[in-house]
Parts: structure tokens; sequence; C-alpha cells
């Protein structure tokens, strides 16, 4: 099983916006930072603001910040929003042609294993990806933004 482009980006997105709370996140910034395109990632913040994962500030300052706390993101939340289908073979997808449906173990063990993943992302927060916010903000370039933005006396 192999995760999206759009859910291993939304988890990143949030993640860029937990480690730089509380200034709001600009979308270009985020983009250059993941070196991922700003129209992309426009397309994958609609579904995120939709579920109230993240807010939008409009306006000449505007930007992007978690809409719940970090804490209380999930990451079995934001890959349920974010994949269309956990279908790990053809037997789980309607109209399954497999003559074996119902009477086949490999779909148990199939569904048995979707659910310890699920149950591990539903171990893991936002917040929880964050905790080295120092050295992620670092590498995310944050404290050099911060460093060109602070105005001088």
């Amino acid at each position: 099983m192999r995760l999206t482009r759009q859910s291993n980006y939304a988890i990143r997105t949030l993640v860029y916006c937990a480690v730089n709370e509380p200034d709001l996140s600009r979308v270009a910034d985020v983009a250059k930072a993941y070196n991922i395109s700003e129209l992309f990632l426009f397309k994958l913040i609609k579904p995120l603001v939709e579920a109230g994962l993240l807010a939008t500030v409009r306006g000449r300052h505007g930007g992007i910040r978690l809409g719940k706390k970090a804490e209380d993101i999930t990451l079995l939340d934001i890959i349920r929003l974010t994949e269309e289908s956990f279908a790990l073979a053809e037997c789980f997808e309607e109209g399954s042609e497999c003559p074996l449906v119902g009477e086949c173990d490999l779909n148990g063990a199939l569904r048995e294993a979707l659910g310890a993943f699920f149950e591990v992302l539903a171990g893991y927060t936002v917040a929880d990806l964050a905790s080295k916010k120092r050295s992620i903000r670092d590498r995310l370039g944050l404290t050099a933004i911060e460093a060109v933005s602070v105005p001088l006396h």
C-alpha cells in the first residue's frame, strides 16, 4: 500500500502550520518549503478547510492555520480525507468477480491488516509529528523567514 501525494502533502502542510503557530502560514511559503506547485497546494487545501482541519484568513496578510488543535488532528483523519480507496485487493471492491469471495481467508486477513493500519494512524497526531518544532522549523526555512520579517530598529 502506498499513500497518494495528496495524503503526503496534506500531512506535511498541517505539520508546517503546526510548527509555524501562532503565525499564519502563507501558501507560497509552504509550496516553496516542500518544492510543490502552489496550484497543487491550493487544490489540496480546499478539502482540508472544508473538513475543518485547516482555516484560511483572507486579505493582504492572510494565510492558513490549523483549524483544530494539532493534538486533535490524527493521521487517520487526514488519510481518510485524502485517500480515495482502501481496497487492498479486488475482493474489497463492489462487483468483485472472484469466485472465492466469502470463502477465502485473504479477505479477512486484509481487513484485519487494514484495521491495524487505521488503529496505528489513529494513535498519531499532527502534534506528535510536529514535536521537534525547532528542528522542523530550521529544515523548512521558517527561521530564515522570521529573520527577514523582523523589523529593524
